[in-house]
């Protein structure tokens, strides 16, 4: 096994609730622009929380057979349009690329949870008729996007889902890293997708008091690091990135976007919703990603943050990086792109990866908007690029994502020398 197998990203797609392509998603963040807006998919007028980061002018029938369409949950349509966007960034010649060293893994939390939330009501509206459709599993099952495009494209190499709550698509993409350097594949194509804007999904976190219910004016609801912050705003959509061989990249000429450097995932051990207070879990996830690139805390430019909304989750965060980082926090961004996009829960990490790429490329940091009003308990010295894009040579970015059940996961891109 070559460990010394480099791993780089050379195709990008996304449709996110700012943006349905990667132009639309880079330009949106950089402005600032909130995707947050009242609920559509389904009548929230009785729920605590009527808003939501919903993808916009998302046709299906546009983009694929509208009866392929049907055998899909709205999950795999949103992984199935962001992967075409990634292939055909990525330039690969799908008539020469060896398509047994080309792999797809996608991570979602809940996967076709849209689809079994209507089968059920179907059912019991029907006096309990079993007559469930035959492609209700496939439409359910989380691993099913993977499994569609390898089909779609003939990708025969690793082929499955992660499934680690908010932390599903970073855990996708470590593992892809993994794949990529000890020389199991070539080619993966990576990220995550997801779509709860769902009764259960909008219910079920209004229940557990995740949601932020300001009702008022949805589009400053998501406010990291805010004193008034009172919960994440839900999202949905799909991020995919193309990883590749650094040498099997450059054999072809293929653009080359960014490295990925090194990577660390670690448990909490301590909650199935809350973060450690301390942050443990998030502080040696992010040990261990600067030791697996091997870089120093000072060689990092920027942070994009799990960053949520949450009254003891933002707290706990910032806790962990300057844990971290000690005097060298001072000297970086930090931003939340999650305050314009909302959680797109087991899509965020590759979303959010997506945003440390943009990063890089153009040295900028998209910024934390909808910030008010200072929070004591926060380090007024920490640059939380708040509510203006600031520009920045970025050559060395982390991301962190953290899942219910205490899953951990931070991802390094760098600039490829």
């Amino acid at each position: 096994m070559d460990n010394k197998r480099r791993v780089v990203v050379t195709g990008l797609g996304a449709l996110t609730p700012i943006g349905n392509n990667i132009q639309d998603f880079f330009k949106a963040l950089d402005e600032g622009r909130s995707g947050a807006a009242p609920i559509t998919r389904f009548d929230a007028s009785k729920f605590n929380t009527r808003f939501a980061c919903e993808v916009k002018d998302f046709d299906p029938a546009q983009f694929m057979n509208i009866k392929e369409a049907r055998k899909m949950d709205r999950y795999c349509q949103l992984a199935m349009v962001a992967s075409d966007q990634a292939i055909a960034d990525s330039g690969l010649d799908l008539e020469k690329v060896d398509k047994s060293r080309v792999g797809v893994i996608i991570g979602s939390g809940v996967g076709g949870i849209e689809t079994m939330t209507n089968e059920i009501s179907e059912f019991v509206s029907g006096n309990g008729e079993p007559r469930f459709s035959p492609f209700l599993i496939p439409k359910m099952i989380a691993d099913m996007a993977s499994g569609l495009v390898s089909i779609k494209y003939g990708f025969m190499g690793p082929n499955y889902a992660t499934v680690s709550a908010c932390a599903s698509s970073s855990h996708a993409i470590h593992n892809s890293f993994k794949l990529i350097k000890y020389d199991e594949a070539d080619v993966i194509v990576v990220g995550g997708a997801e779509a709860a804007v769902t009764i259960p999904g909008v219910g079920g976190f209004n229940s557990a008091k995740a949601l932020s219910t300001r009702n008022d004016s949805p589009e400053t609801a998501s406010r990291p690091f805010d004193k008034d912050r009172d919960g994440f705003v839900l999202g949905e959509g799909a991020a995919i990135l193309v990883l590749e061989e650094y040498e099997h990249a450059k054999a072809r000429g293929a653009k080359i976007y960014a490295e990925i450097m090194g990577c660390g995932i670690t448990a909490d051990a301590h909650h199935i919703t809350a973060p450690h207070p301390d942050g443990f879990g998030a502080i040696e996830a992010m040990r261990i990603a600067l030791k697996t690139s091997g870089l120093k805390p000072e060689d990092i430019d920027y942070i994009n943050v799990h960053g949520t909304s949450t009254p003891l989750g933002d707290i706990a965060e910032l806790k962990a990086i300057k844990e971290v980082f000690g005097e060298a926090a001072y000297k970086l961004n930090i931003s939340s792109s999650k305050s314009m996009m909302g959680h797109l829960l087991g899509a965020a990490g590759a979303a959010e990866t997506l945003v440390c790429i943009h990063a890089i490329n153009d040295n900028i940091i998209p910024p934390t908007i909808n910030h008010f009003t200072d929070d004591e308990n926060i380090d007024p010295k920490l640059n939380l690029t708040f509510n203006k894009a600031q520009k920045r040579e970025v050559k060395y970015a982390l991301n962190n994502t953290f899942g219910f059940g205490g899953h951990n996961s931070c991802l390094i891109v760098g600039k490829v020398d």
